[in-house]
Parts: structure tokens; C-alpha cells; sequence
């Protein structure tokens, strides 16, 4: 039952969203959506990794106004054009509840300027599961996927720290916390109208 946006029922599993979801890998979700409390939705533009939900960022209309508890989003913004942006943030917030949040990653370019500053843009910084992540894949997209044909991995924006967290602003979301990340990301959590402020606490360790 909803009210206002608001669940009114401890019951019903809290509803996730996670847009730009891959393959389905339920133990690579943050820890505090491994719960029973929360149940995924998968939402993809690429229909070869089988989402419950076909479809862009930038166009969430097949999920209604104020239905989902939260949104989990990780590496999906800097795969728009800039101006697009605010369009996938102002769908984010519609079919959020009034006391839902979105939790994000994105890359971080001003961690890795440093590397490109440095001549070091082929050098390997990290190893994914993907296989080995450099700086160039990191501006502009994992290299080998896109060399094998998957060209929804091109990266067309970025974000800092600060302009990551302008946009969420801008957006209208209540409250924006962003957090620097140990692999050349950023991670951020942005707040509804009635979203709990205890919310920032329980997710403390997902900033670190």
C-alpha cells in the first residue's frame, strides 16, 4: 500500500531498481541490497543479458511515478551525452517513493587525470572482472568489449566529485553525499523528500 509514495507495509519486499544491470549477479550488488528486505529489478538497453525491464536510462516509462524504493546505478551515467544527464537523473527521482535514495558509482576523472598527466594512459591501474582496466578504458570505455562489438560500453561524459555532485542537486534531489572511491571512482547517495537522514548512517559503509 502507498501513500504519498511512501510504503506502508514492513512485509512487502522494498522495491530495487538496477538500471544498466549487465548479467544478473546478485552477489555483486552492495551488500546492503543482499538482503531479503529488497528485491531487484533489472533494467538494460541490451536485451542479450536478459533485464526483467528492456530499455534506456533516459526513459524509464515502463515503471510508474513513485514506485520503487531505491535505485542502484553503477557505472550507467557517463555512458550518456552530457545533456542527457539531467534527463536519467529527473527520471530517477520520478519513480523514486518520497522517502526512496539513489546510490551510484561512476568513474572519477580527476583521480585519473593524474595517470593521463603522467603518459600513463595505457598502464594498468586495476584488474576487473572484465580483465585489466586502464585509464583510457576509464575516459572512454572498456576497450576490448567495444573491440568485440559491445558498443553500448563507450563512455560520452564525465564527472568529478563536484560536478557529480551539482548534477544530483540540480536534479532536485533533498540531500547529495559524494565519496571518492578506491578504484578511480566516485560513489554518491542522493535523498528524497522523506527519505530517513539515518539512511547516510546505514550506508557508511558503502563510502568507504
Amino acid at each position: 500500500m502507498l501513500k504519498d509514495g511512501i510504503s506502508t507495509s514492513s512485509a512487502t519486499p522494498r522495491q530495487l531498481l538496477h538500471v544498466g544491470c549487465g548479467q544478473s549477479r546478485p552477489e555483486q550488488l552492495p551488500s546492503c541490497f543482499q538482503t531479503a528486505q529488497w528485491q531487484e529489478i533489472r533494467l538494460d538497453i541490451d536485451p542479450q543479458v536478459k533485464p526483467d525491464i528492456i530499455g534506456s536510462i533516459t526513459d524509464l516509462s515502463a515503471i510508474e511515478n513513485a514506485s520503487m524504493d531505491a535505485i542502484w546505478s553503477s557505472h550507467n551515467l557517463e555512458h550518456l551525452n552530457s545533456y542527457e544527464v539531467p534527463i536519467a537523473l529527473a527520471e530517477f527521482k520520478r519513480v523514486l517513493k518520497l522517502n526512496g535514495f539513489v546510490l551510484l558509482s561512476v568513474p572519477n576523472l580527476r583521480a585519473v587525470a593524474r595517470h593521463i598527466a603522467n603518459d600513463q594512459l595505457s598502464t594498468t591501474l586495476y584488474h576487473s572482472a572484465a580483465g585489466p582496466i586502464t585509464a583510457l578504458d576509464i575516459v572512454f570505455g572498456h576497450q576490448a568489449s567495444q573491440a568485440s562489438g559491445n558498443h553500448f560500453m563507450a563512455h560520452r561524459t564525465g564527472f568529478t566529485s563536484s560536478t557529480l555532485g551539482q548534477s544530483l542537486l540540480d536534479a532536485g534531489f533533498n540531500e547529495v553525499r559524494v565519496h571518492e572511491g578506491q578504484y578511480w571512482d566516485l560513489w554518491a547517495i542522493a535523498t528524497m523528500q522523506y527519505t530517513s537522514p539515518e539512511l547516510f548512517n546505514d550506508l557508511a559503509g558503502v563510502l568507504q
